[in-house]
């Protein structure tokens, strides 16, 4: 069951990612000047990477500091996803 969960956590938000590129590529235009910058934050960072597409406004003023206080967070829970792999893997 574990694995299951693991695999969705996993797969969940490059799926999101990817969907959302699939419906609206016109929206990845906007927010980013090339194609790699998406295709590493869906491998790395991929929960970061769909709050920055969420928060951010074209036209609008850029993030300001409450945008780049969820976008800390993303980055935490990203990172916490890897780290958490890595201190199961220590227990066995």
């Amino acid at each position: 069951m574990c694995c299951v969960i693991s695999a969705i956590v996993f797969i969940g938000p490059r799926a999101g990612l990817f969907v959302w590129w699939l419906f609206n590529p016109t929206r990845f235009g906007m927010v980013f000047d090339n194609i790699f910058l998406p295709i590493l934050g869906g491998i790395f960072v991929p929960i970061t990477t769909l709050t920055y597409m969420v928060l951010y406004r074209p036209g609008v003023n850029p993030l300001t500091g409450v945008d780049w206080l969820w976008i800390a967070i993303a980055l935490l829970i990203d990172f916490s996803l890897y780290g958490g792999g890595v201190f199961s893997r220590r227990r066995k």
